[in-house]
């Protein structure tokens, strides 16, 4: 599995779609970071979450309907690497990708716009597990019913606009009607955007959107598991 995790990593790496999900975070909040105050407790946790949306929604579902597509997983099948293996290398990779895009947009916060980083570090990672969990199993789900990459990738963004927007992350969630805010904050994307945004803001997160995260996670990545097809 260590090469194989080795070979996923050189192509990930390769993959505009991985610059696009690094960039895309970094240059909103750059842009918008600019003209806001130091302790705004709002733009950074709408960049995390828009970061790990791209990878859930995006990056996660393409790669793995493509490679069912292209036979990848099927060929995987007769040698002593199983398909799982290459599920497990890819979610980890994705993982990480997350992880360096949310650093990334971290540094930059707290070094170049002065922004307010928060110091509950464990209800951080708390939030960021469940988030990703649940933004993860959205993209396994959509891999699992995707014919191939191309419809995997477009599914991915025709879920990934209405949810941003329900979460907040297009339209500030005050300036929206309030029944819409309120449906927003219980997507998998609300939840997440609304949790760091409690604990950047310096209480903690609610207990029923950290229950509604784990509750998309578990749900989801069971009809996945249900779905996914090697080949």
């Amino acid at each position: 599995m260590t090469k194989l995790a080795v070979v996923e990593l050189k192509l990930l790496t390769r993959e505009p779609g991985a610059m696009f999900s690094l960039l895309i975070p970094l240059f909103i909040l750059v842009i918008f970071g600019s003209s806001i105050e130091p302790g705004d407790t709002v733009l950074l946790p709408m960049a995390l979450a828009i970061a790990v949306g791209l990878v859930g929604l995006y990056m996660l579902p393409t790669t793995m309907a493509t490679y069912r597509e292209r036979g990848i997983l099927r060929r995987l099948s007769t040698t002593p690497v199983r398909p799982a293996s290459m599920l497990v290398v890819q979610l980890v990779l994705q993982f990480v990708l997350a992880m360096v895009a949310c650093g990334l947009l971290l540094t930059v916060a707290g070094t170049v716009l002065g922004a307010q980083l928060p110091s509950r570090g464990l209800l951080i990672a708390v939030t960021f597990l469940l988030g990703t969990a649940g933004m993860f199993a959205i993209g396994l789900l959509i891999a699992a019913l995707a014919p191939n990459g191309r419809a995997a990738n477009g599914v991915g963004v025709l879920l990934y606009f209405p949810m941003a927007f329900l979460a907040g992350l297009i339209q500030p969630t005050d300036q929206m009607p309030v029944i819409l805010a309120h449906v927003g904050k219980y997507t998998p994307l609300g939840a997440f955007r609304q949790s760091l945004q409690d604990v950047w803001a310096g209480g903690a997160p609610d207990p029923l959107l950290l229950v509604v995260m784990a509750a998309y996670a578990l749900v989801i990545s069971i009809a996945a598991a249900r779905f996914f097809r090697w080949e």
